[in-house]
């Protein structure tokens, strides 16, 4: 059992809470079945729930940043942040950069050690363990691709592989001393 309980989840959005390995924009994009449960589950455990997403279809003028960002916020999202960048612009906030954590943790108060991440591609990965945050692995999305392919290092490796956010859950929640 670990000795505390975690300030604050960051799901990554396509592959991770729904969706697929591509890019579905609002509208388009479904949940899993069991993702509006598992949001449930943290947030019922005193965490908050962040979305954190790269989304660099909105600087390429193919979809609209405030659709996402209220699309975001009616799956229960406690806050959202999000990317609009193409990977060429050099912003600091486009995952593996740390810049979307390090902003929530300036807005919400939070120790970045405190936090978990759950994500389907290394970038995901990178970025929490940059920032010093738990990383979990689902192999929904581009997942199973990422981890078949060893896209990981020896240094940056996640500290569990699940097979679905909801079994990244149910293990972070048994290897987390609950207290109330």
């Amino acid at each position: 059992m670990m000795n505390h309980t975690y300030q604050a989840i960051f799901l990554d959005r396509d592959g991770t809470i729904g969706g697929s390995d591509t890019i579905e924009y609002p509208g388009d994009f479904e949940l899993f079945p069991y993702t509006q449960e598992v949001i449930h589950t943290f947030k019922s455990n005193d965490m908050s729930v962040f979305s954190f997403t790269n989304q660099p279809g909105i600087s390429r003028g193919d979809a609209c940043e405030a659709d996402f960002i209220s699309e975001l916020n009616a799956f229960g999202f406690d806050d959202v942040y999000l990317c609009p960048h193409d990977h060429t612009e050099g912003c600091d906030c486009r995952k593996p950069a740390i810049g979307m954590l390090k902003k929530a943790a300036i807005e919400h108060n939070l120790d970045l050690t405190k936090c978990v991440v759950f994500g389907d591609r290394w970038t995901d990965i990178l970025a929490a363990k940059t920032a010093g945050c738990k990383a979990i692995l689902v192999q929904t999305g581009s997942g199973k691709i990422s981890w078949d392919q060893n896209h990981f290092t020896s240094v940056i490796q996640p500290d569990y592989v699940a097979a679905t956010l909801k079994e990244g859950m149910t293990w972070l929640l048994e290897h987390t001393c609950i207290t109330r």
